[in-house]
């Protein structure tokens, strides 16, 4: 019997060219994969393409609630943002996706994976990574970086050779990554960050600032323990909040990142994201956290936000670190419990009031009345204390250039 290699597939040109380039090449039976992370309609058709092109058996697996649960809500509670614009749409469904893999791999009983991502990307490190943490022992292969195809015109006429004609054209198009958080666009006018993004062409889950109502809406979230549970006042799965947020967000043009970001491989890469529910999320969760964390945890969740964000981009989920992040980062979500109102306005998230029962801000403290718990006196012998040393410090100083003149 032939080995068996699990194909990472989308049913794009790349993966459907793989196909007979892997039966070509490594002479194995080929099990195509298609990881459904919430990508829509792009899943449509593709049973019927991938056994056209020479697949023995296709898997749709559908892993969208536990991609939300898993992954996202994880990065939602740490408030992880990538160099403090990307909110890690594609780098969070790479190790659920890679992980499914290997749970084919070892169901199929095969010996190998394949994924399509480019010698260039930040997503075949995540792959890997994940399938090196996973499984060990299983063969990775990488097409583009051994295949001699360089454009979408020879992966074309590769197919045609091998008897597959499917609805693929030459055309320059973006290249985007679609699931239930984000959308990416990469390509074409975007490869130049001098030029302005074409968002009439562009945009897929919403519009711009300047095409959203002139009217704004309002809307309410509710937190318990850093996890939303409800949307003006209705619970719902976070699964199906991010689904509604997205409408909501993409109405109002809210969540369109243009970003020029640093990739794992070293290169710079400019890119426009579209996230409007995770926007509005995120937004939510950090004006929850502002009346409820102290300021000494605040800081240090800060710090380890940002190490969490670059744990995740770089494809290292599956580590002891993520984990020991993540247990710090669950800690501080023991009490971030309440309600968040917002209202949306062409592009713009405004706060409109944020409510809970483990709220620090103590009115009888922060008015401008005096209250009981804070005397006014009180400050002079902290400031005399907490300036101490820069006061010596200029004693010296001011002692030193006495002893020059």
């Amino acid at each position: 019997m032939k080995e068996k290699v699990i194909l990472a597939y989308s049913g794009g040109l790349d993966t459907t060219a793989i196909i007979p380039w892997l039966k070509e090449n490594y002479d194995y039976e080929v099990v195509c994969v298609c990881i459904d992370v919430g990508q829509g309609n792009e899943l449509d058709g593709l049973e019927e393409r991938a056994k056209l092109s020479g697949a023995t058996k296709l898997y749709i697996e559908n892993v969208v609630d536990e991609f939300v649960n898993d992954y996202v809500m994880p990065c939602v509670k740490a408030g992880a943002i990538y160099e403090n614009k990307y909110l890690l749409g594609t780098s969070m469904a790479r190790p659920v996706i890679a992980k499914r893999l290997v749970e084919i791999a070892r169901l199929e009983g095969a010996t190998a994976i394949c994924h399509g991502a480019t010698g260039k990307g930040n997503d075949q490190v995540r792959f890997e990574l994940t399938i090196k943490a996973l499984a060990p022992d299983l063969k990775i292969i990488a097409p583009w970086r051994i295949w001699t195809m360089s454009s979408r015109e020879e992966e074309i006429e590769y197919c045609e050779k091998h008897g597959i004609n499917l609805p693929f054209s030459a055309d320059n198009s973006y290249s985007r990554d679609r699931n239930l958080w984000h959308i990416s666009h990469e390509g074409l006018e975007l490869e130049d960050p001098a030029n302005a993004p074409n968002y009439d062409h562009l945009l897929v889950l919403g519009v711009s600032p300047e095409k959203a109502p002139e009217v704004g809406e309002t809307l309410s979230l509710t937190f318990e323990k850093g996890i939303p549970v409800s949307l003006n006042g209705k619970p719902m799965s976070p699964t199906k909040i991010i689904e509604e947020l997205n409408q909501l967000g993409g109405n109002h043009g809210i969540g369109i990142v243009d970003i020029v970001e640093n990739r794992v491989v070293g290169m710079k890469s400019r890119g426009v994201y579209e996230t409007p529910g995770g926007t509005i999320l995120m937004e939510a969760h950090a004006q929850l956290e502002e009346l409820i964390l102290d300021r000494a945890t605040l800081s240090a969740k800060k710090e380890i936000s940002n190490r969490f964000a670059d744990i995740v981009y770089e494809g290292k989920w599956f580590t002891p670190l993520r984990e020991a992040y993540q247990a710090f980062i669950d800690v501080t979500q023991e009490y971030v419990t309440g309600e968040v109102k917002l209202k949306l306005y062409k592009g713009n998230i405004i706060k409109q009031g944020t409510t809970s029962p483990y709220s620090l801000y103590n009115e009888s403290i922060a008015s401008f009345t005096t209250g009981d718990l804070y005397d006014h006196h009180d400050a002079e012998g902290f400031i005399n204390l907490f300036g101490l040393s820069l006061k010596v410090r200029a004693m010296k100083m001011a002692s030193l250039d006495k002893d020059k003149k």
